[in-house]
C-alpha cells in the first residue's frame, strides 16, 4: 500500500466488511484526514454537493466506503487531474466491488491502484495458529474480531455477521424478493465447499431459475464472501473439466452455515476434509492478494477423473498442490503432485499439503504442514 501510495494518486482497497480495511488505512496513514461515509451526515453532503464537500474535507484523505456515494468519484478526478504530480492524495475503501468497479471503470482508471484485503492469512496470525488445531481454525474463522477478542463466541459473531449481510448489503446489492431462498441458496453453497456447482440441479431444490442463482453467485462473489477456482487449461488431457469449483472465502461462516458450533462438531463432520481443503486454498488466496498480486490458483481434474487440488502460476511456472486434512502421512498422497509434474513441462515444485511434519522428499515432493505453506 506504501509503495502504491507512492506510484499512485489513489488507492482503493476492496475487500469484506470487518476484514480491517479501516484500521489498515488509518495505521497505514494516520496523518490523512478520515471521513466514514457511512455516516449520514457526510453521506447526505457529499451527495448532494461534492464540491462543499471537500472544501471541507481536504486531501491527503481516507474516504471509507465510498460506495455509499458514487457521485463522488467523478470530483476526485477532477481533484487528481489538476494535481496530477501529487501521489496517495486519496484512500478509498470500499465493500461491494462491482459499484467500486464501476467507479473505477468511468471515473479512475489509470489514477488508481486496486488492492484486495482479506481477513488475515495463516502466516499473519503467527502464534496464534501454531497453539490452535484446525478444527479450531476453521469453527473461529480468520475475521480480525474474533482473533482481537478471543472471548466471542464463533457461531454468534457470524450469525449476526450473515444476517447484517443479507439485510444491509444484499438488500442494496440486487432485488431479493425472498431473503429466505437467499439464505437457503447460501447454506447449499456451503454444503458444496470445493465442489463443482451445478446452479440447474440447485435450482429445483430451491424453486428459484438457475439465472437467478447466477445472478446471486455473483452478488456473493462481488461482497467478497464466496469465490470460484477457476479449472486449469493444462493440457495434461483434452478432456477437462470446465467448470469452476466454489468456495468461501471465511471458513468461520461456512461452518456456521453447516451448523457445525463446536470445534468437536467441525471433527466429526463428514465435509471436514472439504472445510480444510477450503482454508487452505482461500489462505493461498489470501497469500496473493496480499502482495499486490492476481491469485492466479486454478485446479485440474479430467473426465477420466485424475485431480489436482490447487495449481499455482507463478512466471509461467505451473505448481501443483494436493490438500490433505490428515496429520498421519501417506506416501499415495504425492501421486496427484507427481503425476501432474511428469506431464507438464512447466510445472515445479510438486507439494502435499496435510497436518503433519514437513518433509522434503527424494522424489522432489515438498510436504509441508498448512501452517508453514508459503505461496510465494
Amino acid at each position: 500500500m506504501r509503495e502504491m501510495a507512492r506510484q499512485y494518486p489513489v488507492i482503493t482497497v476492496f475487500g469484506p466488511r470487518q476484514s480491517g480495511k479501516t484500521t489498515l488505512v488509518r495505521n497505514v496513514f494516520p496523518k490523512y484526514e478520515y471521513v466514514n461515509l457511512e455516516d449520514r451526515e457526510s453521506r447526505d453532503l457529499a451527495a448532494a454537493d461534492a464540491k462543499s464537500f471537500f472544501a471541507n474535507h481536504h486531501p491527503p484523505i481516507i474516504l471509507d466506503e465510498i460506495q455509499h456515494v458514487p457521485e463522488l468519484a467523478s470530483t476526485v478526478q477532477i481533484l487528481v487531474d489538476e494535481r496530477r504530480h501529487e501521489m496517495g492524495q486519496f484512500i478509498l475503501t470500499g465493500s461491494h466491488q462491482p459499484l467500486l468497479a464501476e467507479m473505477v471503470s468511468q471515473s479512475l482508471a489509470g489514477r488508481t491502484a486496486i488492492l484486495d484485503l482479506y481477513p488475515p492469512s495463516i502466516p499473519e496470525l503467527g502464534e496464534a495458529v501454531r497453539k490452535a488445531s484446525a478444527d479450531d481454525l476453521m469453527h473461529r474463522g480468520f475475521m480480525p474480531e474474533l482473533w482481537r477478542n478471543p472471548s466471542l463466541d464463533p457461531t454468534t459473531w457470524y450469525r449476526n455477521y450473515f444476517r447484517t449481510y443479507v439485510e444491509r448489503d444484499v438488500r442494496k446489492l440486487v432485488n431479493v424478493r425472498n431473503t429466505i431462498l437467499f439464505e437457503k441458496f447460501v447454506t447449499l453453497l456451503a454444503g458444496r465447499i470445493g465442489q463443482i456447482v451445478n446452479l440447474h440441479a440447485m435450482s429445483g431444490e430451491i424453486g428459484v431459475s438457475s439465472t437467478t442463482l447466477g445472478e446471486w453467485l455473483a452478488i456473493l462473489e462481488s461482497s467478497f464472501l464466496v469465490f470460484r477456482l477457476p479449472p486449469s487449461s493444462s493440457n495434461i488431457s483434452k478432456r477437462l473439466v470446465k467448470s469452476p469449483k466454489v468456495y468461501f472465502a471465511e471458513t468461520g461462516l461456512a461452518v456456521y452455515l453447516l451448523g457445525l458450533e463446536t470445534p468437536s462438531q467441525v471433527a466429526r463432520d463428514p465435509l471436514r476434509g472439504n472445510v480444510f481443503e477450503n482454508m487452505v486454498v482461500a489462505d493461498a488466496m489470501k497469500q496473493r492478494a496480499n502482495l499486490g498480486r492476481d491469485p492466479r490458483l486454478s485446479f485440474l481434474r479430467t473426465g477420466s477423473g485424475f485431480e489436482v487440488d490447487l495449481i499455482a502460476s507463478a512466471g509461467g511456472e505451473l505448481r501443483p498442490i494436493e490438500i490433505k486434512s490428515s496429520m498421519t502421512w501417506h506416501s499415495d498422497f504425492t501421486a496427484g503432485p507427481v503425476r501432474f509434474a511428469a506431464e507438464t513441462p512447466r510445472a515445479v515444485s510438486p507439494t502435499v499439503i496435510y497436518d503433519g511434519a514437513d518433509m522434503d522428499l527424494s522424489n522432489g515432493v515438498c510436504v509441508r504442514n498448512f501452517r508453514s505453506f508459503r505461496l510465494t
